[in-house]
């Protein structure tokens, strides 16, 4: 009995010892009693941060997006609390797939999926959801993705996030032509995950404007980007610098803990749906 009693009181101290862990902002970390409180605690806001598979010059990883955008998240998330969704990479990249690596999924499929995934997420207490997107090819995708959301009736709400303006701030950048895997990103990498940035290669490629299409600017062509960058490399890695990675992404940062906050905030926009959804099944009965 005696050996019984000190066991118990070995175990209740061992309990006492354990710290309280913070609840993770990481969806695949939780347990599902605390993701129940997650959900609450975050007032249904979950955050999916959205990159992409690609070639990022000579001496990026191809996760560079991905990686990236769900470091910005993750740590906003962790200032103004909400769930964020796993990795989520599976969005338009169709102008790298001469690229090895490149991951570019059909078009109905990036659709499909995305629907899919925001509905699941929403059935799963995500009433108010934030995608995050974190590469360029996305910024034509996503508010036609978020358009489309006015085609049937849902529960809960999707906002995109485009790409952020870098903020300005006494880090200046040394190179004009900087549009993908240049020094802004390169210099972001250096912030989000340093070990897998190749400064040494970044000037193995040319990242220069090669300027093979003759159109004006009135007219868009699928193959523009090919046209004006064939290594899928514009800038100059070289000049990144961890100060200027510091600069832009704490910004970035900030934008999204702004954007979590707002969407707490937000009483208006699901009324508004719901509104709507009630004239579009009676338009004759709409009052001008």
């Amino acid at each position: 009995m005696r050996r019984f009693t000190l066991a118990l009181v070995f175990l209740f101290c061992a309990c006492a010892a354990w710290p309280q862990t913070k609840l993770s902002v990481h969806w695949e970390e939780l347990t599902a009693a605390d993701f129940r409180t997650g959900i609450s605690q975050s007032q249904g806001t979950c955050l999916l941060p959205f990159g992409i598979l690609e070639k990022h010059g000579p001496h990026l990883p191809l996760g560079t997006d991905l990686l990236d955008v769900r470091h910005a998240a993750l740590t906003a998330a962790q200032q103004e609390y909400a769930v964020v969704f796993p990795e989520y990479y599976f969005g338009q990249i169709f102008e790298a797939r001469h690229e090895p690596g490149t991951i570019a999924y059909s078009t109905h499929l990036q659709l499909e999926l995305l629907q899919e995934t925001v509905d699941e997420m929403a059935r799963n207490g995500c009433k108010k959801i934030i995608i995050v997107n974190g590469h360029g090819g996305n910024e034509y995708l996503l508010p036609y993705f978020a358009q489309s959301q006015l085609e049937k009736r849902h529960d809960y709400v999707v906002y995109v996030m485009g790409l952020v303006e870098a903020p300005t701030g006494p880090v200046k950048r040394k190179t004009s032509m900087d549009m993908h895997a240049g020094e802004s990103e390169t210099s972001k990498m250096m912030i989000s995950r340093p070990d897998l940035v190749h400064l040494d290669r970044a000037g193995s490629e040319s990242g220069a404007d090669q300027a093979r299409l003759k159109l004006p600017g009135t007219l868009y062509a699928a193959i523009w980007w090919y046209a004006r960058f064939p290594n899928h490399y514009s800038g100059d890695g070289s000049a990144a610098a961890q100060e200027l990675g510091a600069q832009e992404m704490n910004g970035w940062i900030s934008a999204i803990v702004d954007a979590i906050r707002a969407v707490k905030a937000d009483q208006t926009s699901l009324q508004l749906q719901n509104e709507f959804f009630d004239k579009a099944a009676h338009p004759l009965e709409t009052r001008p």
